[in-house]
């Protein structure tokens, strides 16, 4: 079972070689957000070595950057967030993904 997941491992970690840099971004966040709900952190846990791989596919592609071009990434879709939450309920809507603030987890 252990090669298996090996195996998986190495797919997983290929197939971050061909994303785009905001599709790595987005895996990135949506890893954090899962593993934030799921409350394990464990070396075993699936979403954790995910994490793990794609954090080095970042430093990879950004060699010294210690994942900066992903936290600029995020802290630029909060904002761009937070602005469209605002101007809904300014025009008396409903924010992007329900009534909850930006900081709502699970929005891609």
């Amino acid at each position: 079972m252990a090669g298996f997941a090996v195996i998986q491992e190495r797919a997983f970690a290929a197939a971050l070689k061909s994303m785009t840099d905001e599709e790595l971004f987005r895996l990135m966040a949506k890893l954090e957000m899962r593993s934030q709900g799921s409350g394990r952190s464990s070396s075993t846990d699936e979403t954790f070595v995910k994490i793990v791989l794609t954090e080095s596919a970042i430093e990879r592609r950004f060699p010294g950057q210690m994942l900066r071009p992903y936290k600029e990434w995020l802290t630029r879709l909060r904002r761009q967030e937070a602005h469209q939450w605002a101007a809904a309920r300014a025009r008396g809507g409903r924010a992007i993904s329900g009534e909850a603030g930006p900081e709502t987890p699970g929005r891609s």
